[in-house]
């Protein structure tokens, strides 16, 4: 009996883990692009977001949106404030003004400014040349994400 109760909560953990995006850099994303052309579903958060942290947990973990972003886009997760670096267009992006050791909010990265991101958590759809194709701000629920998505692959 134990074996069989074992089982059942293993095959119910299985069905309600979450799903899991295939998250990837931009530079990443840019070079799979110009090797097999496909958008690029970016999200554009920082880590004191609240409903950045809400779209990832409620949103972005749900099987129909991972399963869809996956099938449709590159996907790339790009902290607002944080310290990479990156190439768009020729040109090169980085946070000149990162500190490591600062709590809370952190310099605006070169890139959230060239994006001209108005709020957080913002979401960026580039088509299949890089071209910035549509631009999605706020906090989405799954089927309004998908709903918005719909259209732009």
């Amino acid at each position: 009996m134990k074996k069989i109760l074992l089982l059942l909560a293993f095959i119910s953990f299985s069905f309600v883990q979450a799903q899991e995006i295939k998250w990837m850099s931009f530079d990443e994303a840019i070079a799979l692009q110009k090797e097999n052309p496909k958008p690029i579903f970016m999200d554009v958060y920082t880590d004191w977001c609240g409903p950045c942290k809400m779209l990832d947990k409620n949103t972005f973990q749900t099987k129909e949106v991972s399963e869809y972003i996956n099938a449709n886009y590159y996907a790339v997760k790009f902290n607002g404030e944080g310290n990479t670096t990156l190439n768009y267009k020729g040109r090169k992006f980085s946070n000149p003004g990162y500190d490591a050791n600062r709590k809370g909010r952190n310099s605006m990265h070169e890139f959230t400014g060239f994006l001209k991101v108005e709020g957080y958590p913002s979401m960026y759809v580039l088509d299949k040349t890089g071209e910035i194709a549509k631009v999605i701000v706020g906090y989405y629920q799954p089927e309004q994400l998908l709903s918005e998505l719909n259209g732009t692959n």
